[in-house]
């Protein structure tokens, strides 16, 4: 069934679990993620990120994720990941993205504001959920067009400003992870992550989940963060077992990339603490 984040990730926060987000890049990977989800009965978060349009585009996107969503036995939300450009992110509401996230996380908090604060309220007639990013999670190498950057720790004496003046329904931190593949090992605050909690009632979410560490992002999705997001791993999952596969014609190729990713996933679920859907 096609959902919007909003409720999903108030029950995630309420019960100490995260969802998983992972990015789907084209036909195969929606359904391969979606069989995960129906096997397990857990919610899924479908995302698709604007720097994958040059791979696959938005309208596809739209039209393969609402079907996927649609005929899904299990509560699915079709996310718009790191929209940047205004005009893409309202096309996405227009195409039935059910949840949006704009990020202007390099911007200085006045202009991410002002720049959430116009999509909140193109989303809230519309019934769109609306994630932010306050911080900013920089990059290692990694498969979409993330800069290499640091990270910028989230200020908790920001949040509630933050939050205050947008009305956003969840809000993406930043505790020390990055995208893609890291550069040193991660070190995450969670004494950040407590503080930010007890600041906040929206739900929390955590980009760069890849390569955190089982304990740290055990310990995120049980102790704060409600939606984790996760592209790297699901990506070396798939090449991991087409390696060891070694296939000799596509079918076999394309069978043992959903397998691999498929894997990834469900190890997700169970590090996540994802809550069958009851």
């Amino acid at each position: 069934m096609l959902v919007s984040t909003k409720e999903m990730l108030q029950r995630a926060r309420r019960e100490g679990y995260a969802v998983p987000a992972p990015n789907f890049f084209d036909l195969r990977s929606a359904s391969a993620y979606l069989e995960v989800a129906e096997a397990l009965n857990k919610p899924l978060i479908l995302a698709f990120a604007q720097a994958h349009m040059d791979q696959f585009d938005l309208e596809d996107a739209a039209m393969i994720g609402r079907y996927l969503a649609k005929k899904a036995s299990v509560p699915v939300a079709l996310h718009l990941d790191h929209g940047t450009d205004e005009t893409i992110i309202k096309q996405a509401i227009d195409l039935g993205f059910t949840s949006v996230m704009i990020d202007a996380s390099q911007e200085k908090i006045e202009e991410n504001i002002m720049k959430t604060k116009a999509i909140v309220a193109f989303a809230r007639p519309r019934e769109v959920a609306v994630e932010a990013e306050l911080g900013h999670v920089g990059a290692g190498d990694n498969y979409e067009d993330h800069e290499h950057s640091d990270s910028i720790y989230t200020k908790a004496s920001e949040v509630e400003k933050f939050i205050e003046m947008t009305d956003v329904d969840s809000l993406a931190i930043s505790i020390g992870t990055a995208h893609g593949i890291y550069k040193g090992k991660p070190k995450i605050s969670f004494n950040t992550l407590h503080d930010i909690f007890s600041k906040t009632a929206i739900p929390l979410v955590l980009h760069g989940g890849s390569s955190s560490g089982e304990e740290n992002l055990h310990r995120c999705a049980t102790e704060g963060i409600a939606k984790i997001n996760i592209f790297t791993d699901i990506v070396e999952g798939g090449m991991k077992a087409i390696n060891n596969g070694r296939p000799t014609e596509l079918f076999e190729l394309e069978n043992l990339r959903s397998r691999g990713m498929k894997a990834v996933l469900e190890e997700y679920y169970h590090l996540l603490a994802t809550k069958t859907w009851r």
